[in-house]
This record gives structure tokens, C-alpha cells and sequence, in this order.
């Protein structure tokens, strides 16, 4: 940025900030931009989470499909979201880590949005987060 005499850097700002959208008009995947952006350190800490969950779910599904009981969607198909986000980790894994794009526009699109949220939401409400201030930003963009 270059500027000139008699420009005003805060006016700069200014400009920056009244394009972001109304939180209640933000998408999922817009919200997990700006939490990358926001909180990036906590970033890969909720990614080893993800990559655990998923795990977890794909290592366990005869017990999850006895006990299943969502009505809004099948078993199976919450072991497809996790066999597609363990995929993308698999082939993003600095991406997601480093990129607020990549990490939402992967991870928070369409259907995956249902898994991640839930991973993310869970993640908060263990405590697993090192930074203080991630807790609070979840709950504000994603609850």
C-alpha cells in the first residue's frame, strides 16, 4: 500500500471493515475464514482434534450405528463426512493449517459444514483450546 500525501490510513480501515458482513449473514464458510484469520495459532490444535474425531468415528462405527439415533440424517452418511474430511486432510495438510481459504472453503462448505461445526463446537466445550479468546469466538460465530 502506497501512500500519498494527504491520504488517510484510517480511512483505509475504515473502508476494509465496512465490507464484512452482519455475523447473522455470514455463511459457515465465511465464519471459519475469519476464525482462521482471527485465531490462526489455534488452528492446528483443532485440526489434530478433527483428524482425531475422525478417527474415532470411522474406527467405531458398528457401536455409532447401534446407538445412532439423529433423525435428521443416517449413520452412514456421517461416516462419509468423515471419511471426505479425513481426504481433504489428507491432501491439504499445510494448506489447511496455514490458508483461512482453504481451511474454510474445504472444511466448512456445504455437508462437511455439519461435521466440522459439531468437531468444533465439542472442541470448545472440552477445553482442548490454548488460547483463551477461541472458546468465546466459536460460541459468537458458529453457536
Amino acid at each position: 500500500m502506497i501512500l500519498t500525501q494527504g491520504s488517510n490510513p484510517l480511512h483505509l480501515f475504515t473502508l476494509k471493515i465496512n465490507q464484512m458482513q452482519p455475523l447473522n449473514m455470514m455463511n459457515n464458510v465465511a465464519k471459519a475464514r475469519l476464525l482462521h484469520s482471527l485465531l490462526r495459532v489455534e488452528i492446528p490444535e483443532f485440526l489434530g482434534y478433527l483428524n482425531e474425531l475422525t478417527e474415532t468415528v470411522l474406527n467405531d462405527k458398528e457401536r455409532i450405528s447401534e446407538i445412532w439415533d439423529n433423525g435428521m440424517m443416517a449413520a452412514e452418511m456421517w461416516f462419509e463426512l468423515a471419511e471426505r474430511i479425513q481426504a481433504i486432510m489428507a491432501k491439504y495438510p499445510k494448506d489447511l493449517y496455514r490458508s483461512p481459504n482453504v481451511f474454510a472453503d474445504q472444511l466448512f462448505d456445504g455437508y462437511l459444514a455439519i461435521f466440522t461445526r459439531h468437531a468444533l463446537t465439542t472442541y470448545v466445550q472440552q477445553a482442548k483450546q490454548t488460547d483463551p479468546k477461541f472458546k468465546p469466538a466459536v460460541e459468537l460465530l458458529f453457536t
